[in-house]
């Protein structure tokens, strides 16, 4: 249960469209809090690669371990991954949207996550 709650919590990456294309590395953390009680953190060491579609729209893939550390509890290393896209409607108004998956120590059943976005720059 702390696990999937800590997955929730995995923050998401904004596609930008001005974006170099080509590959990266990621390292993200993300705590997370009930109230002012710490529950834990997952830390993702990614792998990743990005590109443009055309001129408005943008696009990302990476996946790598992911160090979940709920609190008071031994780290496990799980496997987590994203795919997101970006696109330009306006010069100030981008649409994204990613899905997020983690995988779940001794589960046959991951943890997946979507977002999806409206970002207007003034």
């Amino acid at each position: 249960m702390i696990k999937s709650a800590l997955a929730a919590v995995v923050a998401v990456p904004v596609v930008s469209t001005a974006a170099l294309a080509g590959p990266y590395a990621n390292v993200e953390n993300n705590a997370g809090f009930w109230g002012s009680d710490y529950q834990g953190s997952v830390t993702e060491l990614h792998v990743g690669y990005e590109d443009t579609l055309g001129s408005d729209a943008g696009w990302y893939i990476q996946a790598g371990p992911a160090l979940v550390s709920p609190d008071g509890e031994d780290t496990t290393t799980e496997m987590s991954g994203k795919v997101g896209l970006g696109v330009d409607v306006t010069e100030s108004l981008n649409l994204y949207g990613e899905v997020a998956f983690i995988t779940v120590d001794g589960s046959d059943d991951n943890s997946y996550g979507t977002k999806l976005g409206v970002k207007y720059n003034f």
